[in-house]
Order: structure tokens, then sequence, then C-alpha cells
């Protein structure tokens, strides 16, 4: 276990020039790319976790005011299951893939073989500052590769505890965490780095890009957008509202990139549907939601005063149907449900990221995919029904980061589906082998001896040659190139005997 802390100091251009030759030189020495290494720091981040699992549960609830069951759930407990299953598979994800080689360079074999991409910068969110920071730092480090990790500095405390922890469990001369704001990030972003993951917003996810752009450097965005959740009619309305409740504002109220950001039903069923969600929020979050402690809280003054100039707009400050209290000294605002906003308004036409849930009405429920459709591809949509043809319709038609019917943000627990945006809502994926093969470089490689060599290739060109090559290429079958290649060794003997007489006539 490494005993270094990792120091806040002035970091600046040259700081984080000198950081990334280190970095480099760390890397180039080979250490990253040992099974043993790549273990040894996957298991330590085990054991941070573990260790100090109350010391992040107090840090989150500093940030956020984050439950702690939230806290485990959604960002500890998925945490601990990324090291498990990277320690588990491993072996076989460095393990070379083989492949078919072609006829047309017979004898011969293939494989492809996955090598670290070098030196990776990961940029934090601050909704989820411990698992957004660490998730992609896992397969960055099971691929191989030496890293550096900015968190969010609109979480501090867990910023700070980061760095701490990653300083005292982590190999320093090959993970680094550098802390700060604007001006940190951006002197780490004119550096040239190998690949770059971040999360957050669009308009610094652009940022992000132009600046990666100068050095042609491959990025990981993962962005979010407005993601939408279709409710149908003759559907478990108790089952569906509580899963929408728990997915919505059970996911730090939501402060949530895939969490439902409006809803879509019928006009005649939109009373129904917004009575189960009261139902659902008086049980979870009682009468009185600002006092609840299964509450998030908004962030910081920025964002809830960005959220009450949503909910003020005099277009949609009289569509409550529920809830809109609010608490500025505590930066509260309890869950909201708004029905028919206009579609030109400001909650319509940006990311919500808060606790205010829209409910858009049309006249049949397909209307809603065009609906959908006609804005920016999302991270996420949803899809409540019974009905088999419109499951198959909507994932026919809606194109998103993921979709899932029947329920809200669970696709992020599982492992075996990436977890990426599409346009938009971001680009690449991660979670499971996908966050391996993100921070991979796919090498191809092809093994040859030094028998079987023919001269096809070689000038002279004939039209022999030529023949065999179309076949070769043509996707003809191993007989028929065989055959091939059998005429073509006959002709060339006739060719040789016929050269033979000629000189013996000519002697």
């Amino acid at each position: 276990m490494a005993t270094k802390e990792l120091q806040s100091v002035a970091f600046g251009s040259k700081e984080a020039a000198a950081m990334v030759k280190e970095l480099r030189e760390s890397y180039g020495s080979g250490k990253t790319r040992s099974y043993e290494w790549r273990v040894s720091q996957l298991k330590n981040i085990e054991k941070m976790t573990e260790y100090h699992e109350q010391e992040i549960i107090e840090a989150l609830r500093s940030d956020l005011s984050k439950p702690e069951f939230e806290s485990y759930i959604q960002e500890i407990a998925l945490l601990k299951n990324s090291c498990t299953l990277a320690l588990k598979e491993l072996r076989s994800w460095m393990k070379p893939e083989k492949v078919k080689s072609s006829p047309a360079i017979f004898p011969s074999s293939a494989e492809i073989v996955p090598e670290p991409l070098g030196v990776v910068l990961v940029i934090s969110a601050w909704n989820y500052p411990l698992l957004v920071a660490l998730d992609p730092v896992v397969g960055a480090i099971a691929a191989g590769n030496a890293v550096v990790v900015k968190p969010s500095e609109l979480a501090p405390a867990t910023s700070s505890l980061l760095a701490k922890l990653l300083g005292d469990y982590m190999d320093n001369s090959c993970v680094r965490v550098v802390e700060g704001a604007v001006a940190e990030t951006s002197a780490l972003l004119e550096q040239k780095w190998d690949k770059i993951c971040y999360t957050g917003n669009q308009r610094v996810g652009r940022i992000v890009m132009a600046s990666a752009v100068k050095h042609l450097t491959p990025v990981l965005l993962e962005l979010g957008g407005k993601c939408p959740a279709v409710v149908d009619s003759g559907i478990d309305l108790q089952v569906a509202s509580r899963r929408i409740v728990v997915g919505k504002w059970g996911s730090n109220n939501g402060q949530a990139c895939v969490a439902p950001d409006y809803m879509l039903t019928t006009k005649d069923f939109a009373p129904q549907l917004v009575e189960a969600l009261k139902r659902e929020l008086d049980n979870f979050f009682g009468k009185n939601p600002l006092q609840s402690k299964d509450l998030s809280r908004i962030v910081n003054s920025n964002h809830y005063a960005r959220l009450t100039k949503l909910l003020d707009e005099e277009e949609v400050s009289g569509k409550i149907v529920h809830g809109g209290e609010r608490d500025i000294s505590n930066l509260r605002i309890a869950p909201t449900i708004l029905l028919d906003v206009p579609q030109d308004s400001l909650v319509m036409n940006e990311e919500i990221f808060g606790p205010l849930l829209p409910i858009v009405t049309v006249d049949k429920v397909e209307d809603s995919f065009d609906l959908i459709k006609t804005g920016t591809k999302p991270l996420a949509a949803y899809l409540f029904t019974n009905n088999r043809k419109l499951k198959d319709h909507f994932v026919r038609s809606v194109s998103a980061g993921g979709l899932v019917i029947n329920d809200t943000t669970v696709h992020l627990a599982v492992a075996s589906l990436p977890f990426g945006g599409v346009e938009e809502s971001g680009m690449g994926a991660y979670h499971g082998k996908f966050s391996f093969e993100a921070f991979s470089h796919k090498k191809a490689v092809i093994y040859r001896g030094f028998a079987g060599d023919i001269s096809l290739r070689y000038p002279p060109y004939t039209m022999g040659k030529l023949s065999l090559l179309k076949a070769m290429v043509s996707g003809g079958s191993i007989w028929g190139i065989i055959w091939a290649l059998i005429v073509y060794k006959i002709l060339n003997i006739f060719k040789s005997l016929a050269h033979k007489l000629r000189s013996t006539k000519s002697e």
C-alpha cells in the first residue's frame, strides 16, 4: 500500500506537463502492463472502498445530503461490483483473441491483442462523485494504463477524500489525483493524453472535445440529456409509479443523468398517473418532503437558482399539480410534478437535472415516440406497457444510449450491458468488459512462417497470376483456391519445361 499522500499545490500548465511526463516514464517502464500490477491496484480500490466506507458516506452527505442507502447502493456497491468483476475476468480480458486468417495468405494465423492506450485522463462529475470518478478508473487500470483523476470541485468533501485515499492506496507513480476547478482542468486539457473520459454536461463536453482535437486524442463522453418515460394504460400503475418515483427522486433527487427528465402519456390516462405518483411520493417522502432524510439536496445555490428559474417561468408556474415547495436556506426543492407544460418552455428545452418532472400528454401513446424523436437523442429512455407490439415499436424506433421497459435506471447495474450515450448524449461506452475495451487498443497481429511462399504476389505480373488472385479475393472456397494453386503450379511446370525445350533446340 502506498503511504504517500497526494498534495494540494498550485497547479498550472507547467505542473500538468511535468506530471504527465512522469506518468509517461512510468508507463514506458512497462509496469502497468503486467497482470500482477493491475490486480494489485484493483484490489487496493476494493480495500479502500471497504475500509473507508463510512468516510465516503459522510463525504457524500456533506456534498449532497445524499441518503446512506443511496450512497451505498448507487455508488459504493456498484464500484465494488466493478472491481470484483474485473478481478474475476481480467485474465480472459487480457488474453489475445484468436480469429480466422485469410486463405489468401495461407499458411498463417491471426489474433487480436488488447494493449493499453497509455496515459489517460478521467474528469468526474459532482452528482455521483465516487462512482463516476472511479468506475472508469477500474477499466483504465484493468486495461493497463496510467491514470489521472480530476474529481469535481462541486463535491469538495468527496474530492478531498479521493485525493487522500488514492494517494494512500494506489501506486502514485502511475495513478494521480488533481483537485481544483476550471483553471486546473484547463491546465490538464492542454496536455496530450491517450484518452480522455469526461462525465458532465454538453457545454463542457464540447470544450473537452475541442481540446482533445488538438492532439487527435480519442474521447469517451457521458453527457446526459432529456430522458423520456412513456406510460401506457393497462399496466400495474402502482408498481410503475413506484419505479418512476425511485428512478427520478430516489436517484439523487433527480440530479442524475439517467433520471426520467419528462413523461409522456395519453390525455385520458394522465389524471390516473398523476394521482398514483402523488400517492407514492407521499408514501416515500411524507407530507413534508422538505424535511425528508431520504431526499438529497440541490448541490449548490447556482443549481438551485437555475431550477427555480425553470419553475417560475410564467407559462410553467401555473402547471404545478404536486409539490413546488422550496427551502432556499437548505437548498431543497420538493418533488414537483407539472402537467401539460408548453413545448417551448425552458423546462422542456434543457436538461432539468433536478426534482421537477413535467408530464406531456398526447392523443395516442404511439404519438409519444414521434415527439421523442423531434429532440436530441437521450442517454436513456423508458417505456411502461404490457403491449408487446408497443415494446417492439419502441425498441425499433427510439434511439437512445439505453432503453428500459417497465422500469427506470436499472440498466446501470447490469455489467454485461454497455453504458453510454449517442450523438449529443455522449460517445463511447463503459461498464464491465466495455470499460476494459474503452481504454484498450485492439491490435491486429498476423503470424507467418517462411514455408509456402509462392510467386503469385511478386512481379512480373501475368494473366495466370491475375486469374488466381481473382479467385482468392472473390471469396471462393478454400478447395477452389487450392485447386487454382495446383493448376497455377502445373502451368508453371509446363512453362518451365517449354523453356527448357526451347533452350535445348537452340543449342
